[in-house]
């Protein structure tokens, strides 16, 4: 048996048979990237032959011209003897279906796009984004100046926005950033970015915090950010140095220096790239903070073949939401040309921690950093805290020794998980024991601390 060498190209498939079903495949492969594909031949590209082959020389290229509108190059081909057919398709510009269905090839899968995923691919292949679209019932009465005004300080600051530019009428303003449309109407990018209440239009404009201990389920804390994206950065940032990360002190002569764990530019990258490739059809932005590490996830993949490495190396920038990437590019929060990695690679290089990870992760991307040395540090922490809980539940127990752990959570102002927690670590070490059940029993303390 021959072996074919098969045409260039990213996609490659061989069938040993030709099958009505194959046209979802080339709708996919004409979707994506294209794809040669041939029929007679098997996976070890060896030429088995097919049959009918003049009957499928008429019937392929009419079937797919007539059920999807595209013309494919259809060969024909002969090895020892044997016949096997060639089929190219081309990428097509335009969303292409078959029995108004639409497939994609997507790494080694065929997918049929539904909701979300179809409104997002359609807006592609016209050359739009999902941030590009017309809110009906919104106005420019909805938008905070306050926040524009944020913007447009911080575009002067980093002299991407002219004086002149800092004056213009809000309208005019909106015009020049492409954020409304001929007829005055509101993008979803306008509202996303300067509404006074984005979440009264998108219920996901949310960026949820959670600090973890041992597993999932021991959620110690957390807190929502809400409000406009253009400033949710700074707001996040603010809460992680005032309850989350840790600002080792270090002096410098005379002078006191404050710094983040992480460092703090190549954080606000990330969550630059958090925010504007987000998928905003999708949920809320969640960070889970861990003793040694952060993980933050965003709806929404990388583009089609990206992996950590091409983000780390020398890529395009393919920004999901196109507007709202144009107003962070205007404020000076990013660069148009894809180095965002760079500067994380040199932020963490600098800092002797190793390259955050970034891949994708049920449906969105996943980027995971580690925490600088803050392990021994947040364990003697969180035994302090312990130790002082502990104290205070002993000194509630002798003034009370039927007060109940809801009480004990009240007066501490802490949950009662924790309090729970301690409790046993205290009767584990034969301080305290209760005495009788739930109702009705009482605690009583045994041995002194």
């Amino acid at each position: 048996m021959g072996k074919i060498k098969p045409r260039e190209s990213q996609n490659v498939e061989y069938k040993s048979s030709w099958h009505d079903k194959y046209l979802e495949w080339i709708c996919g492969f004409a979707n994506a990237q294209g794809a040669v594909m041939y029929f007679g031949v098997n996976n070890d590209h060896e030429v088995i032959g097919i049959k009918n082959v003049d009957r499928l020389m008429e019937d392929i290229p009419n079937k797919i011209v007539t059920t999807m509108g595209i013309v494919a190059d259809v060969n024909l081909h002969e090895m020892d003897g044997l016949e096997y057919i060639e089929v190219v398709i081309e990428t097509s510009n335009i969303p292409i279906n078959y029995k108004d269905k639409y497939y994609y090839r997507s790494g080694s899968t065929m997918q049929e796009l539904r909701g979300p995923a179809l409104q997002q691919f359609v807006l592609k292949k016209m050359g739009r984004s999902w941030d590009d679209i017309v809110y009906e019932h919104a106005t420019i009465d909805d938008l905070d100046r306050s926040a524009i005004d944020y913007f447009l300080k911080k575009g002067y600051e980093n002299g991407r926005i002219t004086n002149e530019e800092r004056n213009l009428p809000t309208e005019i303003l909106l015009q020049n950033l492409g954020l409304i449309n001929e007829e005055g109407k509101l993008k979803n990018a306008a509202l996303l970015l300067f509404a006074k209440s984005p979440q009264r239009y998108f219920t996901c404009v949310r960026f949820h915090i959670g600090r973890f201990g041992v597993n999932e389920a021991d959620l110690m804390f957390q807190d929502v950010i809400e409000g406009n994206i253009i400033q949710m950065a700074d707001r996040v940032i603010d809460m992680l140095k005032a309850k989350y990360l840790i600002m080792p002190i270090t002096f410098k002569g005379m002078n006191r220096i404050e710094k983040l764990e992480v460092p703090e530019d190549a954080l606000r990258e990330i969550l630059y790239n958090a925010i504007i490739h987000k998928d905003y059809t999708g949920v809320h932005i969640q960070m889970r903070v861990w003793n040694d590490y952060i993980e933050i996830w965003n709806s929404g993949e990388l583009p089609v073949g990206y992996t950590s490495e091409t983000l780390y190396g020398n890529h395009s920038s393919q920004p999901r939401n196109k507007n709202i990437a144009n107003a962070f590019f205007k404020a000076g929060f990013i660069d148009a040309w894809g180095r965002g990695y760079k500067k994380i690679r040199e932020g963490f290089e600098g800092a002797g921690l190793p390259m955050p990870k970034v891949e994708n992760f049920c449906g969105g991307v996943r980027v995971t950093l580690q925490r600088k040395n803050v392990v021994e540090s947040v364990e003697k922490t969180s035994q302090k805290t312990s130790q002082k809980t502990s104290q205070k539940i002993i000194e509630l127990i002798r003034n009370n020794a039927e007060i109940t752990t809801q009480e004990m959570a009240e007066y501490i102002g802490i949950n009662r998980r924790n309090i729970t927690r301690n409790i046993k670590k205290l009767q584990d070490q034969k301080i305290i024991i209760r005495v009788g059940g739930d109702k009705g029993g009482h605690w009583e303390v045994v041995s002194p601390q």
